[in-house]
């Protein structure tokens, strides 16, 4: 999946299995794709290299949640429901222009 941020386009790789939701970012250095977390509403930063965005998101993809530059060694929990909330992690700084409210826009790669 593809999420436009500004006028930059950020691959979203969508954890969807028990391996890619257990390993995450953990050990990526440079971090520079997002991945997305599904009926998820907590996630830690543990063995991280470098700091992360952490956004939220309810089951309309609407932002309720945003922590920027999140460090290594945290543990973040999200009090919603975990069917309908969503974990989105960013490359660190790339959700400074998002507001709580916004709702995300994900794009299937093979769109031009």
């Amino acid at each position: 999946m593809i999420l436009q941020v500004g006028s930059n386009k950020i691959k979203i790789v969508v954890a969807q299995n028990y391996w890619v939701r257990l390993k995450g970012l953990m050990g990526v250095s440079p971090i520079y794709y997002g991945m997305l977390f599904p009926a998820c509403n907590a996630i830690h930063t543990f063995f991280m290299k470098e700091a992360i965005d952490v956004i939220g998101l309810n089951e309309h993809n609407q932002i309720i949640y945003m922590y920027r530059n999140l460090p290594k060694n945290q543990i973040i929990h999200i009090k919603e429901d975990i069917k309908k909330t969503s974990i989105l992690e960013l490359p660190q700084n790339t959700s400074k222009d998002f507001q709580m409210g916004n709702i995300l826009f994900f794009e299937d790669e093979d769109i031009v």
